[in-house]
């Protein structure tokens, strides 16, 4: 098989939960050998969120293929050598500790990057090493809730968190870019470096729209469900046979042949209520009752004939079960399967796609599954380790 472009790279994580996995899910994706260290016994507290997937946690079967799992008590003095061994030979180390765990562990950046002026770290923690919310509790929920995401997610009666854990996910994908950035920088100066990601600072990023436009428009975004608030027509609307089709007319030119294809009122390009974008915005009510109606009238195949014939964005707004079945996944074999301890199960492929190269999509691993075999290679006798309560 060709060589992925991570190929020769190896990562040892101290993980958990759903950011730092994520982003070592996506280096092992691009070929690196990637060795997950876990608690003894019960690993990854994300092995616990659910048992959905033939028993195993969905969240873990996403997030932790085609990685050897290593069972180690980092509080043992034991393991000290051994995670040395490891990073002697590691170009990244990813933990994502409680702040300053990682230090009283003998983990911290600065202490073993010393001697390997190589290795790149990379920390992922809630918000950050300093401050006052340094220490504080940082679940998924509670940073949508503290970056405002809640409060611009939902309906105008209610505000909602995001149905996928959006800080994780982002501080993940930081985590993830940003060790490639330093892989790179290795490779012309030939030094490592110390990354610092927090899951809070990384949504900070991703609300920047609903920040500026509040910072300088003087109200924050109205919570619109479906819809934008400085878009119309934009989200979910429904033909006569029940068929939701979304909407998003972003432009003069789309508006324009909407209102000729979609709805059939060439008059409404030129009509003062919805002439502009802040028109239609302010009518926004007016506008979807009138374009609300006119649908009625049309079935669901008829409705997208229409759309499609005038080249107007939209989409069907589609439940889980059907994205599964999707069709564009389907005609362009977006699905493998994985090996899991409870038998294979379908996973979609990478996003990044290497052109002649297959993405690794190597077995989910038990808990320790890889123990034995990666202390033998490294030099040390698991059975002894065994016997001191270290594995």
């Amino acid at each position: 098989m060709p060589t992925l472009p991570l190929d020769g790279v190896t990562v040892v994580s101290c993980e958990q939960a759903v950011a730092a996995p994520l982003a070592t899910r996506h280096l092992a994706d691009l070929g690196a050998r990637v060795l997950k260290i876990e608690r003894p016994g019960t690993g990854d507290f994300a092995r616990a969120y659910d048992e959905t997937v033939h028993g195993l946690s969905s969240h873990f079967v996403w997030l932790n293929r085609s990685k050897e799992s290593v069972a180690l008590d980092l509080k043992s003095d034991a393991a000290g050598p051994v995670m040395a061994a490891l990073l002697d030979r590691a170009d990244v180390f990813v933990q994502n500790f409680a702040p300053g765990v990682a230090e009283r562990l003998g983990l911290g950046a600065a202490d073993i990057r010393a001697s390997r002026p190589r290795l790149i770290t990379c920390s992922v923690s809630g918000y950050g090493s300093s401050g006052p919310y340094r220490d504080a509790k940082a679940y998924d929920l509670l940073i949508q809730s503290e970056a405002g995401l809640v409060s611009v997610t939902g309906s105008a009666d209610e505000p909602a968190k995001s149905g996928i854990p959006a800080a994780d996910i982002g501080a993940g994908m930081y985590a993830f870019s940003g060790i490639l950035s330093a892989l790179y920088d290795r490779e012309r100066t030939g030094q490592g470096t110390e990354l610092e990601v927090s899951l809070f600072d990384s949504l900070v990023e991703w609300m920047g729209f609903p920040l500026y436009y509040a910072g300088y428009g003087g109200t924050p975004p109205p919570r619109t469900g479906t819809s934008h608030p400085a878009i119309a027509p934009y989200g979910t609307f429904t033909a006569g046979d029940g068929t939701e089709v979304v909407l998003a007319v972003q432009n003069e030119r789309e508006w324009a042949a909407f209102c000729e294809h979609a709805v059939e009122r060439p008059g409404w390009v030129t009509d003062t209520r919805f002439a502009t974008g802040s028109a239609r915005v302010a009518n926004r009510p007016e506008l979807e009752r009138e374009i609300a109606e006119i649908f009625a009238g049309l079935t669901g195949a008829e409705l997208e004939a229409r759309l499609t014939s005038g080249r107007i964005a939209h989409a069907r707004r589609r439940e889980l079960p059907d994205v599964l079945t999707h069709p564009q996944l389907t005609a362009r074999d977006r699905f493998a399967e994985v090996g899991t301890s409870a038998g294979p199960v379908r996973a979609t492929l990478p996003p990044i796609t290497v052109p002649g190269r297959a993405p690794r999509m190597d077995p989910v691993p038990a808990v320790g599954e890889h123990t034995d075999a990666v202390l033998a290679e490294f030099g040390f006798d698991p059975e002894a380790l065994r016997r001191q309560g270290v594995v």
